[in-house]
């Protein structure tokens, strides 16, 4: 089913748009925990706080793919939205072309690198053979993995989210058999769950670039075609996604101080349940990032054919949707909690209490962060890279890398739990702030 751009957005249009990229988040998420899963129930707590410590850092470059998708969706939509399709495949080409080039450089770059960098993250002498085995053999699939990252946005643009969704099931069930086979029949271990992860990643990025190279198969407005490099246009789409690889790296930064934070409280448990609540998290958000992914589109077409009553409609229903969705995830979290725990550590009682209360506490914030996750990408979409960047950027790296430092001088552990509740009720007044700043500038 054909997914259109333009037209009014009701409440059930906009769930039904949305929900082939909410569902492919939310793949996304759950293959992206099967190796949680498999290496603290396989392989013990050792490798898993190894596998949650260098897990991080290989986001942060990820996130690069992340950067070009959302911010060369919102410009070539912006550019359909203006009528002219053979300008924006020109620049769908050229910023999924530039994109892979960066991918090879920051791989090699980073795999050379990451000894140090694991040690600097605060690895132990027991936990940096299995930080530096499990990053260096992901690395090597890390192009085609930002690949996958960027067409999460671009499936959207398409007008083909379900492709995406269909690709993103495919990788999970490569990732989770191959999980099965190398870690708990081949006896793996760390080593297994890599390779797996790896294979899932390569299958997410190699399908989109052949798919949009074919003119047999692809049957949607983009498409591949010879084009130059234009440096300005690179700019635009790299400040304009800026948001979303500044909230992704600083998410990368933080849980990088939460690590050195809870090593230090209470060891390698600490660091394994926050790997837990990142998880949780992550499925979590990955119902806002679907929605996010699928309305930003939207935005940048309404925006390019200036309809501006449109916006309005499409800002406000979406927060009444994403408060709502954030409520029911909030209320699963505090009833829910020790199920969850026991999920990943069900063999350590002491170990399971502690994740069940951490749950209680750190998931409250889920309440309002799709809030605040929405309003930067409504900045992205309108291509103002800078604002959404401030609206992203103040939440983690200002707010909650500051109350993860403070708090816990108050409450002690509890006060790291926390930390991410208070950084986004003070980030939610600093979005309501940008919105009003803006609202005349674009009429929403």
């Amino acid at each position: 089913m054909k997914i259109e751009l333009a037209g009014s957005y009701g409440y059930r249009r906009m769930i039904r748009s949305s929900l082939p990229s909410i569902l492919m988040m939310l793949a996304i998420s759950v293959y992206s925990i099967v190796d949680g899963l498999f290496v603290s129930n396989y392989t013990g707590t050792t490798s898993f706080a190894a596998l949650n410590l260098i897990w991080p850092s290989i986001m942060m470059t990820g996130a690069i793919g992340l950067m070009f998708g959302t911010g060369g969706s919102a410009y070539v939509a912006m550019i359909l939205g203006q009528g002219d399709k053979e300008r924006a495949c020109r620049a769908f080409s050229m910023v999924v072309r530039t994109l892979f080039i960066a991918g090879l450089v920051m791989t090699v770059l980073f795999f050379i690198l990451i000894r140090p960098i694991s040690v600097m993250l605060g690895a132990t002498d027991e936990m940096l053979g299995h930080c530096v085995r499990y990053g260096r053999i992901v690395l090597l699939a890390m192009p085609f993995y930002m690949t996958q990252m960027a067409f999460q946005s671009f499936y959207m643009t398409a007008e083909m989210p379900q492709l995406g969704t269909k690709l993103t099931i495919i990788c999970g069930i490569t990732n989770i058999v191959l999980d099965a086979l190398f870690i708990v029949v081949f006896g793996w271990g760390l080593t297994g769950a890599a390779i797996a992860t790896a294979a899932g990643m390569a299958v997410g990025g190699i399908f989109p670039l052949f798919y949009f190279s074919s003119t047999r198969w692809n049957k949607t407005h983009l498409r591949f075609v010879s084009t130059r490099t234009e440096g300005r246009s690179i700019l635009q789409v790299c400040s304009n996604g800026l948001s979303e690889y500044i909230g992704n790296i600083s998410l990368s930064i933080v849980s990088m101080c939460y690590n050195l934070q809870l090593m230090k409280l209470i060891g390698e448990k600490g660091v394994a349940i926050y790997g837990i609540l990142m998880y949780i998290g992550f499925v979590y958000a990955s119902v806002f990032i679907g929605f996010n992914l699928a309305i930003s589109p939207v935005i940048s077409y309404n925006y390019g054919a200036q309809n501006h009553a449109e916006l309005r409609r499409l800002l406000r229903r979406s927060l009444v949707l994403l408060f709502c969705a954030g409520t029911v995830l909030t209320v699963l979290s505090e009833v829910l909690s020790g199920p969850m725990a026991g999920i990943f550590v069900s063999y350590d009682p002491e170990l399971k209490s502690l994740t069940a209360h951490a749950i209680r506490l750190y998931m409250i914030s889920f309440m309002i962060c799709g809030l605040n996750m929405f309003i930067s990408a409504f900045f992205t979409a309108l291509n103002n890279g800078l604002v959404s960047a401030v609206a992203a950027f103040t939440r983690t790296l200002v707010f909650e890398l500051g109350s993860v430092f403070i708090l816990p001088l108050i409450w002690g552990l509890d006060g790291v739990w926390l930390a991410v509740d208070l950084a986004d009720v003070l980030a939610l007044i600093m979005s309501a702030i940008l919105l009003v700043t803006f609202r005349s500038r674009y009429k929403y």
